[in-house]
């Protein structure tokens, strides 16, 4: 198996697991996935304002690192 291949059955598995965590709802496992995203948004900004630029050497969270839409 290639690792593209591995790849895409990773994510297909990850789909399935949260798909049959919400019985097969599929717009109630959207909701959890954004609100995760939100509280993650959250935990981000919060890390950023109690850390120091030397704590961190210089470097800082980005918003838009990932795929998640704005809160």
């Amino acid at each position: 198996m290639s690792a593209a291949q591995l790849e895409n059955a990773t994510d297909t598995d990850e789909l399935a697991a949260a798909l049959d965590w919400h019985n097969g709802d599929a717009i109630a496992t959207v909701q959890t996935l954004l609100n995760d995203c939100r509280h993650l948004r959250e935990q981000l900004a919060f890390a950023e304002a109690s850390m120091s630029v030397g704590f961190t050497r210089g470097w800082r969270p980005s918003e838009n690192a990932g795929t998640c839409p704005s809160a």
